[in-house]
């Protein structure tokens, strides 16, 4: 595993496991297998209604609590201060923790306004020690400027969709700047046809990787944090197994050129589901 160190010097580990629409009943079986190939950060939120079965697996694993990184999120509808505080109890007593490691406000739902808010409560749970670290999920440049123009805490993490064909480069520099690491959900474009690219598979085939590893890997080289989602064993294995070939500056121009601006999912600005 690689770590990177966020902004308040707190250690992430690099790549993690994501458990988007796995039902909780479902989510216990292949996160154990996360854990025991080797995954230490797992990324949950609200609204998958799964944090139960998360908090399952973690405590039938034989891994120390405090050798595994968990992440949740504050859906929509829990946005405003105290909407936020009382919904971050309730994830941490589903989770069956003590604390969690990130905790992120999952959309700026900025029709409703309220981002702020609650991230000023996410401030008081980070000043109070009940989260390691802080930040948010899909916020744009516009989003991040109101943050730092009227928070305290800068945000450790943003995280975004982000694979080749979104590649997200302005947004990226601009969390560069400001010391925020970018974490790429949606990795491999949830599975369609950026893993059937020429380039993509060009470049397995030179070095006997798959498509998707190449692609992970690229995320890893572009210095972000990457948490793709597989219920399958041998691709939980397989999506893990990143640390031992790497790409060259020319396999990185190669795939920089593959950028299109195409999303799977929702645009920041115009997502207001609650």
């Amino acid at each position: 595993m690689q770590y990177v160190t966020l902004n308040n010097g707190i250690s992430m580990p690099q790549l993690g496991y994501g458990v988007w629409k796995v039902p909780n009943e479902e989510v216990i079986s292949p996160l154990k297998t996360a854990i025991e190939v080797g995954y230490r950060s797992i990324d949950t939120a609200k609204i998958y209604g799964n944090e139960v079965g998360v908090g399952t697996a973690i405590s039938e694993s034989n891994v120390p609590r405090e050798d595994l990184f968990i992440t949740t999120k504050v859906w929509n509808s829990d946005q405003g201060y105290e909407n936020t505080l009382k919904a971050f109890d309730e994830s941490l007593e589903k989770l069956g923790l003590d604390y969690v490691d990130l905790y992120l406000i999952h959309w700026p739902t900025p029709q409703f306004d309220q981002y702020v808010e609650t991230y000023k409560a996410l401030e008081k749970l980070y000043n109070d020690g009940r989260v390691k670290a802080i930040g948010v999920c899909n916020f744009d440049i516009e989003h991040l400027e109101r943050i730092l123009d009227e928070c305290d805490v800068v945000p450790a993490i943003n995280q975004v969709e982000c694979h080749p064909y979104l590649q997200q480069v302005e947004l990226r520099e601009f969390c560069k700047k400001h010391n925020i690491l970018v974490e790429a959900y949606s990795p491999l474009m949830n599975g369609t046809d950026v893993l059937e690219n020429e380039v993509i598979k060009e470049l397995a085939e030179q070095k006997g990787r798959t498509p998707a590893q190449v692609i992970l890997r690229w995320h890893l080289e572009s210095g972000m944090v990457v948490i793709p989602k597989s219920v399958t064993p041998s691709r939980i294995e397989s999506n893990f197994n990143l640390f031992d070939f790497e790409l060259s500056k020319e396999d990185m121009d190669k795939i920089a050129k593959l950028d299109r601006n195409i999303r799977n999912g929702s645009v920041p600005s115009e997502m207001n589901v609650r």
